[in-house]
């Protein structure tokens, strides 16, 4: 690799925008800052150890701690917004990462028996540190429940952020397939349902990618809104979105099908032309055979409406 492209290189790597902590947009410098006080005391203070007095166990172990505390500091702000959650979580990070800093040190510096201020430290900045964390995990489990509520109808029993689809933000078909498979190993009923639009290629024709973008976005709403509370919503394909219904018989399919149609088909989408979109909506449906693989399933719902 030449210097061209290295260059090239890094100036492609996105770099993270870090949250605030306690408002302090710079709050990385201020541990920093500390650890340079530390140091700076240890070498005032203190005899370098000599190199037979080394234990590479307690300098590999200790010195691990003190890289992987800042790693998740740095994860923890590159992928959280800041608030009360993310303060508890950093500052408790910020600690535990000090008192190991503290503990590192000592490995290669002796200080006199009369200073007391490193044992200070190492004994009372890792048990506050791993308080805060606890702290924050407690806010965290229920922030974490607002969130789930949220995403009702969007995922099931189980998370996986890379089946997650980027236009609408639902599940994708590898998702729902995972989810159908799981019902047919738990031997419970449930009914499958796919959806589609006539006309829907017309507007991606005349009115572009992006607007059938956003009149994706405005049936994937309709239908979260329209579900029960224990459905749930994929996208399968392009114009494509398939429900499943854990529990549900025929008649009760039948019904939900029914519904879901005449919801969309009354469905005005206004474009930022200012022109009205009405598309008539297919549904097809199907209970969930126990034998049969669920993506053959769900593929043979799609060429019903093909």
């Amino acid at each position: 690799m030449n210097i061209s492209s290295a260059r090239r290189l890094l100036a492609s790597l996105e770099v993270p925008t870090l949250a605030p902590v306690l408002g302090l947009a710079g709050f990385g410098r201020l541990v920093l800052l500390a650890m340079a006080l530390v140091l700076y005391c240890f070498q005032d203070q203190a005899i370098a150890k000599p190199l037979a007095r080394w234990n590479w166990m307690d300098i590999v172990g200790e010195g691990g701690m003190v890289l992987m505390a800042g790693v998740w500091l740095m994860q923890l702000r590159a992928s959280r917004p800041a608030g009360r959650v993310t303060d508890l979580l950093c500052l408790g990070l910020a600690a535990m990462l000090l008192g190991e800093w503290v503990d590192a040190l000592d490995e290669f510096m002796l200080l006199p028996k009369s200073v007391l201020w490193d044992n200070w430290l190492e004994s009372t900045l890792v048990p506050l540190g791993m308080l805060l964390v606890t702290m924050g995990l407690h806010h965290w489990r229920q922030e974490h429940r607002v969130l789930t509520e949220q995403l009702l109808r969007r995922e099931r029993i189980f998370r996986d952020h890379r089946s997650m689809e980027g236009v609408t933000q639902l599940g994708d078909a590898g998702y729902m397939t995972a989810q159908v498979g799981l019902e047919q190993r738990m031997q419970r009923p449930a009914a499958l349902l796919m959806l589609g639009f006539e006309d829907f290629q017309t507007v991606v024709r005349e009115q572009g990618l992006a607007e059938a973008d956003r009149l994706l976005q405005a049936l994937s709403h309709l239908l979260l809104l329209s579900l029960p509370p224990d459905a749930l919503l994929c996208r399968y394909a392009a114009d494509r979105f398939c429900v499943l219904l854990p529990g549900a018989q025929a008649d009760a399919a039948q019904r939900q099908a029914q519904h879901l149609q005449a919801a969309l088909n009354h469905l005005g989408h206004h474009t930022r032309a200012g022109l009205r979109l009405q598309l008539a909506a297919r549904c097809a449906w199907s209970l969930v055979q126990p034998q049969v693989p669920a993506d053959e399933q769900l593929l043979a719902l799609a060429r019903r409406l093909a």
